[in-house]
C-alpha cells in the first residue's frame, strides 16, 4: 500500500501545528483529564496576570509588576505544555489522514455495468451499487465495488490497495474469488456479485481505520487513562490542602506556584503522549500492510499466548518438490522414473513439473508432442489421482498411496509387500509419498519433499522467548506432521486437521485464560478467525474470512502474523516505558519545587535543594519548562516505538526500569539544572 509518508514531513508538521490550536477547545481536551487540568490551571494563571488580586488581597502594589511577570511566565509555559501535547496527537493523526487521503484518490466515480432483471446490462454509477447486485467487468476496467466472482477467471492489479505491482489471479469458486473495489481487471471478464452496501466497502473501512481522529481508545488505554485521572485527582486534593497548612504556619502560597506544583506532580508527560502512542501503534501496523479493524486487535496481538499457523505456505515453502524415485515390488528405479514422468507430462502444477525435471536428471526425455493422442486425466478431490490414458490401453496414474492401493485392489491387482514400509519411511522423513501405477500394478513411490522456510526455527525460538506457544495445523498424516514440526521447531502440532479442530483448539486455549492468534483465508477458516482474539485474514481470501478476522493482511503473507505480534508487543512496551519515564520524572521535580515553596516556612528543607537552584522562582519555572520540553522530545519515541527485543516479562521489566525508570530520574536533574543556569544567566526571575 503506497501511502507512506515521512514521520515528520513538512506537510504533516504544518497541518499538525494548526490542528494543535484547534485541540485547545475544552470539549476536546476534556477527553484527556490530565491535560484538561493543565488548561484550567493556564486559564487561572492568565486571569492572575490580568488581575493579581483576583484570589488574594495580600499582593502589595510594589510587587504587582513582579507578580504579573511571574504569572505570565507560568501561563506561557502551561500554554506550550498543552500545545506540545496536542502537537504529538496531531502528528499521529496527521500521518493517518495523509494515508486516508491517498486511499481516497483511488475512489474515483466509476460507471458499472449492472445486470437487469431481464439479463441485460445497464450503466449506473458505482456509488449506487448495493449488496446483492450483479455487475460485469471486462479487461482494463476498474472493479466498482467489493464482491465475489461468480463467473470467469482473470488477472487483477491490486497495487492501488496492496502496493504490490505483480498481478494476482482471481476466479469463480474456491478461496480466491474475493475482489476489492478500486482494483483493476487486467485480462478476461468477470461477473461479480456485490457483497457490500455503499460506504461499507473494504476501501471505505481502510480510510476510516487509518484516520486516527476516529480511533476509539483500547481497554488497556482506558485503564491507564483511569489511573492517570486518579493520580491527577489525588494530587489536586493534596494541592488544595496546602494553603490551610501554610496559613497555620503564618505564611501564604502563591496561586501560580501551587498550579505549577500541581502540573509538575501529575503525569503530564504520559498524559500528553498517551493518545499519540495508540494512534502511532495502529499506524505502524498499517505501514506494515496490515489493516487492524480496531486498536484492541493490535493490543491483543501484544498479549498473545498461543499462535496457530498453517503448515503449507506458512511454515513450509508450499510447493512440494519431487526429490527421489523409490521403486517397489522388484521394479527398477529408471523404469519407475519413466512412468512417473509420463504420468506428469501434462501436469502443470509445481509438483508435476518437479517430477519431469527430476526425470530429466536421469536422462529421461519424454515429449508432449509424442503423446498428443493420449487422454489427460486431471487430479480431482474424489479420485485423488491424475495421469494419462494411452491409445494402446495403458492406464498410468500417480496419486495418494491409499487411493492408488484402493484402485489396484478394486481391479484385482496385488499390493507390493514393501510399499507400506517405504511409505512410512517417507512420512517419517517429513515428505509426501505419491504412488505410481501402470494398469493395476504399482511401480513405486515419488518422494515429494515439503521444504521448511529458512529461518523459521529461529523465529519460533524468538516467540518462545516471548512466552508464546506455537501450534502447527496441517492436513498431513501424523508422521509427516511430526517431522515437519520437529524441523521447524514449533511447540505442538495438529495432524489431519479439519476446520472444527482449529476452533476446538482455540476454545481450549481460551478456556485456560490465554489469548490466541491465527491466520486463515478460506470460508472454512471464518469461524476460527472470528473465535480467535487476533484473526489475521488474507486479502486474497474470501469475503467471509476478511469479515470474520479483526485484521486483514494486504500482502496475504501468513507468516506476517509473527511480525504483527511483535508490533503489538512494541505498542504495549512503548506505553509502559513512557509511563515509567513520566512517573520517574516527578522525583526530580519534587527536589526542585518542594524546597523552593516551603524553604521560607521550614528552613530545614534547604537540605533537599540538592541541585542548588539559584532562587525559588527560578527553581519552579525551571521545573515547569522542563516538564513542557520533555513532551516534544519524546514525540519521536512515541511515533517510532521503543525497540522490541524478544525476552521474558521479567527481563523486559528490569530493562525498562533501568533505562526509562533510572533515566527518568537522572535526565530531569540535569535538564532542570541547565534551565536554571540559563534563567539565572539571562537575569530572568533570579
Amino acid at each position: 500500500m503506497s501511502v507512506t509518508k515521512g514521520t515528520l514531513s513538512a506537510e504533516i508538521l504544518k497541518s499538525s501545528f494548526l490542528e494543535s490550536f484547534k485541540k485547545f477547545h475544552p470539549k476536546i481536551l476534556f477527553r484527556n483529564p490530565v491535560m484538561f487540568v493543565v488548561e484550567i490551571g493556564m486559564l487561572i494563571t492568565f486571569w492572575l496576570t490580568i488581575d493579581p488580586w483576583a484570589f488574594s488581597s495580600k499582593v502589595s502594589l510594589g510587587h504587582v509588576a513582579s507578580a504579573r511577570g511571574y504569572n505570565l511566565a507560568v501561563t506561557i509555559i502551561l500554554f506550550f505544555t498543552i500545545l506540545f501535547g496536542n502537537f504529538a496527537e496531531a502528528i499521529a493523526e496527521g500521518r493517518g489522514k495523509a494515508q486516508a487521503e491517498t486511499l481516497r484518490k483511488t475512489k474515483t466515480e466509476l460507471i458499472a455495468r449492472l445486470q437487469q432483471p431481464d439479463g441485460t446490462f445497464a450503466q449506473v454509477p458505482a456509488s449506487s451499487l448495493k449488496k446483492g447486485d450483479i455487475v460485469k467487468v471486462v479487461a482494463n476496467e476498474i472493479i466498482p465495488a467489493d464482491g465475489e466472482v461468480l463467473e470467469g477467471i482473470g488477472s487483477v492489479d491490486e497495487s492501488a490497495i496492496t502496493g504490490e505491482s505483480a498481478p494476482v489471479i482471481r476466479g469463480a469458486g474456491g478461496d480466491f474469488s474475493s475482489v476489492t473495489g478500486g482494483t483493476k481487471l487486467l485480462s478476461d471478464e468477470f461477473l461479480i456479485r456485490i457483497t457490500v452496501n455503499p460506504g461499507e466497502s473494504f476501501l471505505d473501512k481502510m480510510i476510516g481505520l487509518v484516520e486516527g481522529a476516529t480511533r476509539q481508545k483500547t481497554p488497556n488505554e482506558l485503564a491507564l487513562s483511569v489511573l492517570l485521572a486518579g493520580l491527577t485527582l489525588i494530587f489536586l486534593i493534596v494541592i488544595v490542602c496546602l494553603p490551610p497548612v501554610a496559613d497555620y504556619l503564618g505564611k501564604s502560597l502563591n496561586i501560580a506556584t501551587l498550579i505549577a506544583l500541581l502540573v509538575c506532580l501529575i503525569p503530564t508527560t504520559i498524559g500528553a503522549l498517551l493518545s499519540a502512542i495508540g494512534i502511532a501503534g495502529m499506524d505502524r501496523v498499517i505501514r506494515f500492510n496490515v489493516i487492524a479493524k480496531s486498536g484492541k486487535a493490535v493490543e491483543a496481538a501484544g498479549d498473545v499466548n498461543t499462535l496457530i499457523l498453517d503448515k503449507t505456505g506458512t511454515i513450509t515453502i508450499g510447493n512440494r518438490l519431487a526429490s527421489e524415485f523409490i521403486p517397489v515390488g522388484g521394479h527398477e528405479e529408471k523404469e519407475l522414473a519413466e512412468q512417473a514422468v509420463l504420468s506428469s507430462l501434462f501436469d502443470e502444477t509445481p509438483e508435476g513439473r518437479s517430477v519431469v525435471e527430476l526425470g530429466q536428471t536421469m536422462d529421461i526425455q519424454l515429449r508432449r508432442e509424442d503423446y498428443v493422442d493420449a487422454e489427460n486425466v486431471e487430479f480431482s478431490a474424489d479420485t485423488r489421482m491424475s495421469g494419462l490414458n494411452l491409445k494402446n490401453g495403458f492406464i498410468i496414474r500417480k496419486g495418494a498411496v491409499d487411493a492408488i492401493k484402493r484402485y489396484v485392489q478394486e481391479q484385482g491387482g496385488e499390493i507390493p509387500e514393501d510399499l507400506d514400509h517405504y511409505t512410512e519411511l517417507i512420512a517419517k522423513d517429513g515428505g509426501t509419498p505419491l504412488a505410481v501405477m501402470v494398469n493395476k500394478e504399482i511401480y513405486g513411490l515419488i518422494y515429494l519433499k515439503d521444504i521448511v522456510k529458512p529461518g523459521m526455527r529461529e523465529r519460533f525460538a524468538e516467540l518462545r522467548k516471548m512466552g508464546i506457544k506455537t501450534v502447527m495445523c496441517t492436513g498431513d498424516n501424523p508422521l509427516t506432521a511430526a517431522t515437519i514440526a520437529k524441523e521447524a521447531g514449533v511447540d505442538d502440532f495438529i495432524a489431519e486437521a479439519k476446520p472444527e479442530d482449529k476452533m476446538q483448539l482455540i476454545q481450549r486455549e481460551q478456556e485456560q485464560g490465554k489469548l490466541v492468534a491465527m491466520s486463515g483465508d478460506g470460508t472454512n477458516d471464518a469461524p476460527a478467525l472470528a473465535q480467535a482474539d487476533v484473526g489475521l485474514a488474507m486479502n486474497t481470501g474470501t469475503a467471509a474470512a476478511k469479515e470474520a478476522g479483526n485484521m486483514v493482511d494486504l500482502d496475504s503473507d501468513p507468516t506476517k502474523l509473527i511480525e504483527v505480534v511483535s508490533i503489538g508487543k512494541q505498542l504495549l512496551i512503548t506505553r509502559g516505558a513512557l509511563t515509567t519515564f513520566s512517573i520517574a520524572n516527578d522525583v526530580a521535580k519534587y527536589f526542585a519545587i518542594i524546597p523552593a515553596m516551603f524553604v521560607t516556612m521550614i528552613p530545614s528543607l534547604q537540605v533537599l535543594n540538592i541541585m542548588h537552584l539559584s532562587s525559588p522562582r527560578s527553581a519552579i519555572l525551571s521545573a515547569l519548562i522542563f516538564n513542557a520540553l520533555v513532551i516534544p522530545a519524546l514525540i519521536p519515541i512515541a511515533m517510532r516505538g521503543v525497540k522490541y527485543r524478544p525476552m521474558s516479562a521479567t527481563q523486559m521489566l528490569i530493562r525498562n526500569l533501568l533505562i526509562f525508570g533510572v533515566g527518568g530520574v537522572i535526565v530531569p536533574f540535569a535538564g532542570i539544572k541547565l534551565i536554571d543556569v540559563i534563567l539565572t544567566a539571562t537575569g530572568w526571575f533570579s
